[in-house]
């Protein structure tokens, strides 16, 4: 549906939509029709974006995801098809300074309605600990400097503030169909409520309040729910620990009664079972939710965020 082609007549939309798609399966391969739809079409980074633009959009919209499943988001390189799939869609939704790649080719790019999820709720600075606790081993020097934090997803209030700012978005962008994006956003932030109560509920009993992962997405799920979470390593998920980091994590382990290590399916978990097997702690599965692929543990959002309640409930020895 978008915007360029709609005052061109019907039979020219053809003729041009069929153009576009020889062009680009010349130069691809394969289709590339984001832009070229009867819909709102719009454009998401990764998967939690792609996630809410279905859902606020419903039956009104065509989404096409920049990341493919098993991608990891940050090393996410833009390609020339998925650059002309941006420039022919009504809207690209992202998170700034999540994907370098993503932001510069948004920058570049002249489609009108540009979201950015950054923007729609509020970002804090997190290191590889998030959350503080006042035990006698904690140091101060292991502590990797604190860096604006994406993910901000991984939070259902927060995540229900960025719903909130896309489906008014999609409102203003796509008119004709505000009522029914009023009437999803409103549906999804219900769902995103009820998530966070029992995210609230499930772990308020819980023995430990700290918990180990390897890559440090978790630090809003941490504040939001009064836990603490250590990192192995900081919000880049391929960076490595040094050995100081490595002592304090097995010293803290230990003083906190810790029992799990967590690893994410989208990075090596070599580290994480490392660590683990010198402390005697068990390993599992936190989902940072960057994208769904066979070995995650849902379909959907709502889903693995179950499953990650589950896990840190078991973890920390919730009631």
């Amino acid at each position: 549906m978008n915007v360029r082609r709609r005052l061109i007549s019907t039979a020219a939309t053809a003729a041009v939509t069929a153009l576009g798609l020889t062009t680009l399966s010349a130069c691809a391969g394969e289709s590339a029709a984001a832009g070229n739809t009867d819909k709102f079409d719009v454009v998401a980074s990764f998967y939690p974006l792609e996630f809410l633009a279905e859902q606020i959009g419903g039956s009104h919209v065509h989404v096409t995801n920049l990341t493919q499943p098993g991608q990891e988001p940050h090393d996410l390189e833009i390609s020339a098809r998925q650059t002309a799939q941006l420039q022919e869609s009504d809207a690209v939704l992202y998170l700034k300074n999540l994907q370098p790649a993503v932001d510069d080719a948004v920058t570049q790019s002249e489609v009108r309605t540009k979201i950015d999820a950054a923007s729609l709720t509020s970002l804090e600075k997190h290191g590889n600990e998030v959350g503080g606790h006042a035990a006698s081993h904690d140091t101060s020097k292991n502590e990797e400097p604190a860096g604006l934090d994406p993910h901000i997803w991984l939070d259902p209030v927060r995540y229900a503030q960025v719903a909130e700012g896309v489906g008014a978005a999609f409102e203003k962008a796509d008119p004709d169909h505000a009522a029914d994006y009023k009437k999803n956003t409103a549906a999804l932030v219900k769902k995103l409520d009820a998530l966070n109560t029992r995210f609230k509920d499930g772990l308020s009993g819980s023995k430990s309040k700290v918990f180990v992962t390897t890559h440090a997405a978790f630090g809003y799920l941490a504040e939001r729910y009064g836990l603490t979470e250590e990192a192995i390593n900081g919000l880049d998920p391929e960076s490595e620990p040094s050995a100081a980091r490595v002592k304090d994590l097995e010293k803290m382990a230990k003083a906190d009664g810790v029992t799990t290590v967590f690893y994410e399916t989208l990075v090596s978990d070599k580290t994480a079972k490392t660590i683990a097997a010198d402390a005697g702690l068990k390993t599992d599965v936190l989902d940072p939710l960057e994208g769904i692929t066979s070995k995650s543990r849902g379909k959907d959002y709502f889903s693995v965020q179950e499953a990650n309640l589950k896990a840190l409930q078991t973890a920390l020895g919730s009631k």
